[in-house]
């Protein structure tokens, strides 16, 4: 959990504590809001979407310590994107999404590419309709 301690001044006026689970919903929302991302991958075992909730942190890990922050995310990429420039926008867009949100300082965004999401091609029920 990250702590941030406010003050005003010489005066002491709190802390205020972000569960992991929140930076990792800003990182994995943000990831998503890139062209080129097809999806987050997380464990088989993600409760939540068994339960048909949509869980924006899953493929977000997060490394806390004090007033800083590592992220790493695991990634599915559309076909026919760059993966380098993809991958540099993502960086950039969870960089900035967390540091503004939390008042974290993001010292690294790692990105691992964990598959290529193709189109699925058209079902022959779908063709015959195409045709008419």
């Amino acid at each position: 959990m990250a702590e941030i301690i406010t003050n005003t001044g010489e005066d002491f006026t709190g802390k205020i504590n972000i569960a992991d689970e929140v930076i990792a919903t800003i990182a994995g929302t943000a990831a998503m809001e890139i062209e080129g991302v097809a999806s987050m991958v997380g464990n088989i075992s993600d409760i939540a979407e068994l339960l048909g909730k949509k869980n924006l942190s899953k493929g977000v890990k997060l490394e806390i310590n004090e007033q800083e922050v590592s992220v790493e995310l695991n990634l599915f990429i559309k076909n026919g994107y760059k993966i380098p420039e993809v991958c540099a926008n993502v960086q950039d867009r969870v960089k900035t999404a967390v540091e503004t949100m939390s008042g974290l300082k993001v010292v690294e965004v790692n990105v691992n590419i964990s598959g290529l999401a193709t189109e699925k091609p058209a079902s022959k029920k779908d063709a015959k309709l195409n045709e008419n």
